[in-house]
């Protein structure tokens, strides 16, 4: 049956959205707890954003694969394999952009491949979403079904058996010595303190499931069409992820960082059950209105809007406003963006810096908003 479901574009543009929102706050500094990632174990709403990406494009993939099928075999893989290589590469594209920097000193010089964070968001994306093609394409429904279990299952056993005494803490995980051994030390991410990668090779295992889930899911939607045994059961499979989550909580904790078999489940229910409200209200309410429209532009254009909202920051990075001297005399400076959160957003309120922040991050959003907008008028809609 194939049908046209606006709820999934909004879904999928809201997600976007919230990416960009808490990607981009006035000072790292100041943010609201729900704007915050946990700090190891546990799940906050900004938690949610990037396993829902991964789950709406899951979904995509259930109405793009019977396409892809149908072309054949080398069709199939010339698609996903070319998308894979063009996602992965923009990836390290933003991890390097704009290739220069200013040293201590205050000159110029080049940022070095040798230190260049190998993975990343889009990378992750990218290496997910061709996992994802291979196992739907091979095992189809039933078999993606039994292998998303499977992988989990393995990726619980992996974490355990490692390290029988300490599985599930930053020092203990085993993936980071994989990552280590295999990309090396220089080219992970470093921002816990030490060298740990939360879009690690280990963890894709179960980044891999959310997307087959999203596809079983968006399959489902598919096969049943817009009736009201599709919606109960969209929200019954909701129920049983969720709870599935909580309950393998107990021994397998809910962590992003290194994206449990648990934070998968308990996503991905989140997702579907937000996924069947959207549904109920655009698809059988016909509520539909500004709210909509805002995320709908966000989804027509997504991969490009999101590489735009690190773009623009690190780039005009280079450009260097006059801000005072430190306390030995040495000049001080802002980038534009900076400029803007600290004389214009964080003094509307001095004594509440994060609203000032979060003043900051609605601008911003709403500045990619505008340009996702002005794609969309002139109907540019720009594809990987």
């Amino acid at each position: 049956m194939n049908q046209r479901f606006y709820s999934l574009d909004v879904f999928r543009g809201a997600t976007v959205a919230l990416m960009i929102l808490v990607n981009n706050p006035g000072s790292w500094g100041h943010i609201f707890p729900p704007l915050q990632h946990a700090g190891w174990h546990g799940c906050t709403p900004t938690d949610l954003v990037f396993p829902f990406f991964l789950f709406a494009v899951g979904n995509a993939m259930a109405f793009v694969m019977p396409k892809l099928e149908a072309a054949g075999e080398a069709a199939f893989w010339q698609k996903v394999i070319k998308r894979t290589v063009l996602i992965f590469l923009i990836g390290l594209f933003l991890n390097w952009f704009p290739f220069i920097k200013y040293n201590d000193a205050g000159n110029i010089v080049g940022k070095p491949f040798d230190s260049l964070r190998i993975l990343g968001v889009l990378q992750r994306i990218a290496l997910s979403y061709f996992f994802a093609s291979v196992i739907v394409h091979f095992f189809k429904v039933r078999g993606s079904f039994v292998m998303s279990g499977v992988i989990l299952l393995c990726y619980w056993f992996l974490c355990v058996a490692a390290n029988p005494a300490d599985p599930f803490s930053i020092n203990g995980w085993f993936g980071t010595a994989i990552d280590k051994s295999i990309l090396g030390e220089k080219h992970l991410y470093h921002g816990e303190g030490i060298a740990f990668d939360p879009e690690g090779l280990m963890s894709t295992f179960a980044a891999i499931v959310q997307v087959v889930l999203g596809y079983l899911i968006g399959n489902y939607i598919v096969q049943k069409g817009k009736t009201p045994e599709m919606l109960n059961g969209l929200f019954a499979a909701a129920c049983v992820l969720i709870f599935t989550g909580f309950c393998w909580d107990m021994v397998f904790p809910i962590n992003k960082k290194i994206w449990t078999s648990s934070y998968t489940m308990y996503t991905t229910g989140l997702a579907t059950l937000i996924l069947s409200l959207m549904i109920y209200l655009i698809e059988f309410k016909n509520s539909r209105g500004l709210w909509s429209r805002f995320f709908d532009v966000f989804g027509k254009n997504a991969l490009f809007i999101f590489a735009m909202s690190a773009l623009l920051p690190k780039g005009l990075a280079l450009i260097r406003i006059p801000n005072g001297f430190t306390i030995d005399g040495k000049p001080k400076f802002l980038t534009p963006f900076a400029w803007f959160y600290e004389h214009l957003c964080k003094p509307i309120f001095p004594s509440l810096p994060n609203i000032g922040s979060l003043i900051y991050a609605l601008c911003f959003i709403t500045m990619m908003w505008f340009f996702a907008w002005l794609l969309d008028k002139k109907k540019i809609y720009i594809r990987v």
